[in-house]
């Protein structure tokens, strides 16, 4: 114990140094992630490459083991210690890589499943079909290894992936994975592995090192080389940790101790498989962005989240006092989980009780025109109302939108640049390539603004003349239609003011020239 608790200071001291060299170095030498608008919520372009002070403090720890142990008469297995450091290495590489030059999901796939095979290879894998259908039939420890694989290869995925996607706020993966690594450290405690300890006592000084520098406003992100390098390692550690002790906790308390992860992802693979959209397509729909959509701040999310997070690993640590909880815990997180998307109003979980295809389809216009509202309350010009509209709606079948008689009620022509202007007085956002009067259905409405004069009309088209549309959409057009007022609202009064400063530096500067010619 004595070990540990010298152990965890010092790689704190040497994480938050390293990240504090990473940091002035990166911003040094120009390595900063610029923010993608609509997918980046911070707005000025800092380094991502925390991840790497995360690797160096465990690996350099990692390395000590060897001395540390013969000091201490501790036997150390070169297949057990090789087994994680190997994999989670490549891990790391494979996602520095991706921060510099971003990789195609299939291709880091392909890595981290070789990665898991490689756990499995050095026994850190799933082993419970293996032995169990050996003694059942003669090549059933065949069959039973495969299943094995499949599964380890699937626990993997799973959790190096969800922390890579919930590194969305600052310091929410971190975070969320400091809480977590307390339910993986009770469960090696638990089986009495002085290696498996030491690599998580070494992980939580690692992140804790880290998170002070990642913290809302962050001034370092850890990117993919930190997400996926602590997803993988928490997973191999859960994993090799549970079979040191009962399966009912080997199995449920990793589950529970990343319940936060594992709960964006299957939210995130559900809602795009309903909407039809490609699984790995990220969208701006994760929990996170949900929650500052619903008034949060950006610190008051990550500490919900962390609650999230907190509930999850106290309902795992439950079952380390008494497996008797485990049906208890069961029934509270799954009524948690169901109250909780409930308040997130996620558009796809709506209607799944309608039947059939037409369910699935009402469900996805819905979801369209709703991500689109809630989207367009942070639109000011006409630009970014364009970009939100094609970016939520072409993707269900919409081609475009066509506004009508802006230009009547004393608007300059100038504010409407950014869009595409027709003899008919008709303004037009439009993404697709066929034309707008050849689409097959148009929906119409008038864009009122605080009960003031009309700003005009919007029609928007989809492919498809289908009924149950016409009915969403109908459901639909008020919130939709307000949330377009507003924004066409405040696109109009911006671009007027703009264009009022414009005249304003055009008159300063004749009446400028007309005093130097006197």
């Amino acid at each position: 114990m004595l070990l540990y608790l010298l152990l965890l200071p010092a790689s704190v001291a040497l994480s938050a140094l390293l990240t504090y060299w990473v940091r002035t170095t990166a911003v040094a030498y120009g390595l900063k992630a610029t923010p993608v608008y609509g997918r980046h919520l911070h707005t000025q372009p800092l380094p991502r490459l925390g991840g790497i002070a995360i690797c160096v403090t465990f690996m350099a720890a990692a390395l000590a083991y060897i001395p540390i142990s013969r000091v201490l008469n501790i036997t150390v297995s070169t297949r057990s210690y090789l087994g994680i450091l190997v994999p989670v290495l490549l891990i790391f590489l494979m996602g520095a890589y991706d921060d510099i030059k971003p990789l195609k999901p299939k291709s880091k796939i392909a890595v981290q499943a070789s990665a898991a095979v490689l756990l499995y290879l050095a026994g850190f894998g799933m082993h419970y079909f293996g032995p169990l259908l050996a003694r059942s039939f003669s090549v059933g420890h065949v069959i039973g290894a495969a299943i094995d694989v499949g599964l380890t290869v699937f626990w993997i995925l799973l959790i190096t992936n969800a922390f890579n996607l919930i590194d969305g706020l600052d310091g929410l993966a971190a975070g969320s994975a400091l809480i977590s690594v307390v339910a993986i450290l009770a469960l090696c405690l638990l089986g009495h592995n002085p290696l498996l300890t030491y690599f998580v006592v070494v992980l939580l000084g690692a992140i804790l090192g880290f998170l002070p520098f990642n913290l809302y406003p962050a001034s370092i992100f850890m990117g993919d080389s930190g997400s996926l390098f602590i997803g993988f390692l928490l997973a191999a550690l859960a994993m090799a940790a549970g079979q040191e002790v009962p399966p009912t906790l080997g199995i449920a308390i990793p589950i529970l101790a990343f319940g936060l992860p594992i709960l964006d992802v299957t939210l995130a693979v559900l809602r795009r498989s309903l909407r039809g959209h490609p699984v790995f397509r990220g969208d701006t729909d994760h929990i996170h962005h949900k929650l500052l959509r619903l008034g949060l701040s950006h610190r008051r999310a990550v500490y919900v989240l962390y609650a999230v997070t907190s509930a999850f690993v106290v309902a795992g640590l439950a079952l380390v006092v008494d497996d008797k909880f485990l049906l208890p815990v069961l029934f509270a997180i799954i009524l948690g989980v169901v109250v909780g998307v409930q308040q997130l109003h996620y558009p796809e979980f709506a209607g799944l009780f309608q039947p059939g295809g037409r369910r699935r389809q009402i469900v996805t216009d819905a979801s369209s025109l709703r991500r689109a509202s809630q989207a367009l309350t942070a639109c000011s010009d006409f630009r970014s109302i364009c970009q939100v509209l094609q970016e939520s709606l072409q993707p269900d079948g919409f081609e475009g939108l066509r506004l009508k008689n802006l230009g009547k009620d004393g608007f300059p022509m100038a504010i409407f640049q950014t869009l595409h202007y027709n003899w008919e007085g008709k303004w037009f956002l439009e993404w697709s390539e066929r034309k707008t009067d050849d689409s097959p259905w148009e929906y119409s409405f008038e864009l009122i603004k605080n009960s003031q004069p009309t700003l005009g009309y919007a029609s928007f088209f989809h492919m498809s003349p289908r009924e149950d549309f016409r009915l969403t959409a109908d459901l639909l057009a008020s919130d939709f239609r307000n949330a377009l007022s507003d924004a066409v609202g405040r696109a109009v009064t911006r671009s007027e003011s703009l264009h009022q400063t414009e005249q304003n530096a055009e008159l300063n500067l004749v009446r400028a020239a007309c005093r130097a010619a006197d």
